[in-house]
């Protein structure tokens, strides 16, 4: 079977967890599918991102004649000409990776659609009206035409249920897959760059979006500076309000205590998880949340909230916080996780090989 893959919409470096799902799927149907060929519809400016996709013999790269930085010219392109140049290569079924289906798909080739979470209906502040009307358009047009739609947890196809209640019969949950490896890097390389020495930090991986929480982590970090328990917090991140939380550091008085490292390669990122005491996760909504889940693999201990999906996606099997905006709860949960010995948690279900079957089993079936 000839799956086209859309990738269009990956901006890279800017799309955060997204184009890390796909790049990670995409290097399981590279490694696992030795039956199905995947045609990669790149833009003229994300392509050389995909070219390490080359090296397998099931994956060909098809550049189409825009770019992925042009946001409107990209979703116009997409919708006007994408089906058509899915028949010109002569796929039997598109997989579009987020919610961005084409409105014009009279080719008669299935669909299937991902949507990783409603964040704009739960969180509207955050986009314009525009943007807004424009999500929850795509959203019920992949709903209702795509011949199957995949969720990431069980929260999600609920919540995708609740808000477009015809998508139930089509609508599976994946979960996410989750790679993890060993950074080959020492906690000396930290120390040089950052001034920080193993287990004597926490860490948290995190954007710098209201819903992230992090005001409540940095209220945390002063409070336990109070009590004399201070402990630096190191933050790997992108996109958000950065003033803002660099204004929050300066109004909780500890510059001292908080480095933000921004946007760090995966090596290094895989070096911070290996090396930190906690890891520390304040976020009230997820659609999936693999940080947690990439922190438990490398055996440390997690604290985090029970919102949305992230109690499910973890199984209970860190340490949460009952109120997530009470810094004094925080700290003793921090405090209870010190108690903890290491633990390193397989999660076998979110392996790449056993998420590949789950998705070439739908889109075989589509």
């Amino acid at each position: 079977m000839k799956i086209g893959i859309d990738l269009l919409w990956v901006r890279p470096g800017i799309c955060g967890g997204t184009e890390s799902f796909i790049r990670n799927l995409m290097n399981g149907f590279g490694r696992y599918d030795e039956t199905d060929e995947f045609m990669l519809f790149v833009s003229r400016d994300n392509s050389d991102s995909f070219q390490a996709f080359d090296s397998f013999p099931n994956m060909t790269r098809m550049v189409m004649p825009v770019d992925s930085a042009s946001q409107p010219r990209r979703i116009l392109w997409e919708n006007m000409h994408l089906d058509k140049a899915a028949v010109k290569s002569g796929v039997d079924v598109m997989f579009i990776p987020v919610y961005s289906m084409p409105v014009t798909y009279g080719s008669g080739i299935p669909y299937v659609s991902v949507i990783h979470d409603l964040q704009a209906l739960h969180y509207p502040q955050y986009f314009s009206t525009v943007r807004r009307l424009f999500l929850k358009y795509m959203w019920k047009h992949a709903c209702r035409a795509s011949s199957r739609v995949i969720t990431i947890s069980e929260y999600c196809k609920r919540d995708l249920s609740e808000h477009y209640p015809t998508v139930e019969e089509k609508c599976c949950v994946i979960y996410n897959p989750v790679e993890t490896g060993d950074s080959g890097l020492t906690s000396a390389v930290l120390e040089e760059k950052y001034g920080i020495r193993e287990n004597e930090y926490f860490y948290c991986v995190s954007s710098m979006l209201p819903h992230k929480n992090l005001e409540t982590l940095l209220r945390t970090i002063a409070l336990r500076k109070q009590k004399g328990k201070a402990v630096p917090l190191v933050l790997s991140g992108v996109g958000g309000d950065t003033a803002a939380f660099d204004k929050a550091v300066m109004e909780n008085g500890i510059e001292d205590l908080v480095i933000n490292t921004g946007f760090v390669s995966n090596q290094e990122r895989d070096c911070l998880y290996e090396s930190c005491r906690l890891f520390l996760f304040p976020s009230v909504f997820e659609g999936f949340g693999m940080p947690p889940i990439e922190a438990m693999r490398r055996g440390k201990r997690v604290v985090m909230t029970r919102k949305s999906c992230l109690e499910e996606v973890t199984q209970g099997r860190a340490v949460y916080v009952e109120n997530p905006y009470d810094a004094e709860e925080w700290s003793e949960k921090i405090d209870d996780a010190l108690l903890l010995s290491r633990q390193a948690e397989a999660f076998e279900e979110y392996s790449l090989e056993k998420v590949v079957e789950k998705y070439v089993s739908v889109l075989r079936n589509a």
